[in-house]
């Protein structure tokens, strides 16, 4: 290989996928999302001797898989060492439309991460990884960016949702059981590769607010507690977790400089190769060289935390001699080729991390055979084992937090008039008559979403969308509840993607549910008693706002007096 081809290993470029599964389009025709800014798939394989792709909006599974077919054959075709490609993507189980759930409906549906938490159950989670692997194998999506090993300790943290939970010991165990379901006991041409994210622990962000922005204010530690949040890792290690992505937070004042974790040689040589001896490939996350500009006058800054007064060559100069392999999200590898003709960086050093990169593509099978099954798609998806499984999985992580003078379950023979919010009618009249006006009604179901606000101090329209801020209701959104809490008993269901703070709404409806990712129809079962719920808390749920500014970051369930701590369910 020489360096141009070398170099271009080490980049993950975003990319995206046709509506007709063609590599050009047809004319006129446009890719969805973020990809469309990037680089097309055959002009990166050409010119920058790319291998690897990150897919975000995807059309549908047939056209996918045609598509990764495709990208195969050209790769093979107009390349002088037809390197396979490498297809990555982030989940795309979850029930949820959250940001980094990218909910593949021709997939079976789950409820996040924070759902099998709240089971506990490691066989349960093994299933579900080993059937989403089946599914990504049957498209040729062959690297997922998961699992997510952070702890969700910072209850305001908008990642909380791809976490399981806030206890280290049961993270552990589940995302051991979460690579073992995608990898299997080796890669092999049926595994997915996992990269375990975000090494040494992504939670405990200060004020809940994320790194991905230049508003955040740093991954802080006052509990002193930055070793608890390394234990989930351990069980990725002891899986064999094929890569690992660090997170783009500064570990402030954890090492002898302040930077992010990418840039951070004590923590990437030092924590991750010597005292864990990891010896996978390590891929930053996305973003952290240049610069990306989203539209006029919108610039989201590179996630170059700590290190911003340098060039972008110069961060891949201080990511490589920190540790790492592969950049994500950035297609430059040119900067790799010039440090190395200018004797910067070493050419044995490229190597390093190349063979290492190599050997995952080889491990999968992709050099004996990168083609995904484009004739049975259909058939490897959604099968219905796996579908009634994962419905399953919706209905037995919801938790029970309050059932006064059991309400529930509801009577299936008396078919009570229910007055209803964002839920199907459709679904509700299976088991009962819905009225419109509450005052009609014998119950009320609501079902809410955790608070959140959008950040407003920046023009990100991602920034935008993430669930930062304050998690109790306030003001009209409050009254609202409490108004039709206080005509008839009711009924509130409450998606957490975080813990919110409901102490007000705890105390006045009749009967109180949390689910993780869950359609009407499991929410249905539940209520009238078809399937119990069998999840616990994986948070605490904090008793004020105040509570929550006082607890620290980087310690579990340590708010005042929570209004259900972690681990609740009720008796049933």
């Amino acid at each position: 290989m020489n360096i141009e081809e070398k170099a271009g290993q080490m980049f993950i470029s975003g990319a995206g996928i046709y509506e007709d599964g063609s590599l050009r389009g047809a004319p006129g025709m446009k890719i969805n999302g973020p990809a469309e800014s990037m680089p097309r798939i055959p002009d990166a394989i050409r010119q920058q001797r790319l291998s690897h792709f990150n897919v975000w909006m995807l059309p549908g599974m047939e056209a996918t898989a045609k598509g990764i077919a495709a990208a195969q054959q050209f790769a093979i075709d107009s390349t002088r060492l037809g390197i396979p490609i490498t297809f990555a993507t982030d989940p795309r189980h979850a029930f949820s439309e959250a940001i980094f759930s990218l909910t593949t409906r021709e997939f079976s549906l789950f409820p996040e991460e924070l759902g099998f938490g709240a089971i506990g159950d490691p066989a349960l989670v093994r299933r579900f990884a080993d059937i989403a692997r089946q599914e990504y194998v049957a498209v040729g999506l062959r690297l997922a960016l998961h699992p997510v090993a952070d702890l969700a300790t910072e209850p305001r943290w908008p990642r909380n949702a791809y976490t399981f939970g806030e206890d280290a010991q049961t993270a552990k165990m589940l995302t051991e059981a979460y690579v073992q379901g995608f990898q299997g006991e080796q890669l092999s041409s049926t595994s997915v590769a996992c990269m375990t994210k975000h090494f040494p622990g992504g939670g405990p962000q200060k004020e809940g607010l994320d790194p991905h922005f230049e508003f955040q204010k740093g991954q802080v530690y006052p509990g002193d507690n930055f070793a608890y949040h390394m234990i989930p890792f351990e069980g990725a290690f002891a899986a064999k977790t094929a890569s690992i992505m660090p997170y783009y937070g500064v570990p402030t004042d954890q090492t002898s400089e302040n930077v992010g974790m990418s840039y951070n040689k004590e923590i990437i040589t030092g924590l991750l190769r010597q005292k864990f001896g990891y010896d996978g490939i390590v891929c930053t996350d996305w973003g952290l060289l240049n610069d990306d500009l989203m539209g006029p006058g919108i610039v989201w800054k590179a996630r170059a935390w700590g290190v911003e007064s340098l060039t972008p060559e110069q961060r891949v100069q201080k990511i490589i001699e920190a540790g790492c392999d592969q950049f994500g999200g950035e297609a430059c590898p040119e900067h790799i080729v010039s440090l190395v003709k200018k004797g910067v960086i070493s050419e044995a050093r490229i190597d390093e991390s190349v063979r290492r990169i190599l050997k995952q593509k080889f491990q999968l099978g992709l050099f004996d055979n990168p083609f995904p099954d484009v004739a049975n798609v259909s058939k490897n998806l959604r099968k219905p084992e796996w579908v009634a499984f994962g419905n399953e999985m919706q209905r037995r992580a919801m938790v029970m937090l309050k059932n006064d003078n059991k309400t529930l379950p509801l009577s299936t023979t008396a078919k009570p008039k229910l007055f209803i919010q964002n839920m199907d009618k459709t679904a509700v009249e299976k088991f009962s008559t819905v009225v419109e006006k509450v005052e009609d009604a014998d119950w009320a179901i609501l079902r809410l979403q955790t608070p959140w606000q959008p950040y407003e101090n920046t023009n990100n329209p991602f920034a935008k969308g993430f669930h930062h801020g304050d998690l109790d209701f306030k003001g009209k959104a409050l009254e609202e509840v409490l108004a039709i809490c206080r005509k008839k008993p009711t009924i509130v269901v409450i998606n957490l993607d975080r813990p919110a703070v409901i102490p007000e709404i705890a105390a006045q409806s009749r009967a109180l549910l949390a689910d993780f990712g869950a359609d009407d129809a499991a929410v249905l079962d539940v209520l009238f008693g078809i399937v119990k719920p069998e999840g616990k808390l994986p948070f605490e749920l904090p008793s004020s706002m105040e509570a929550v500014r006082l607890q620290k970051e980087d310690v579990p369930h340590d708010s005042k007096a929570p209004l259900f701590p972690y681990g609740f369910h009720h008796p049933q």
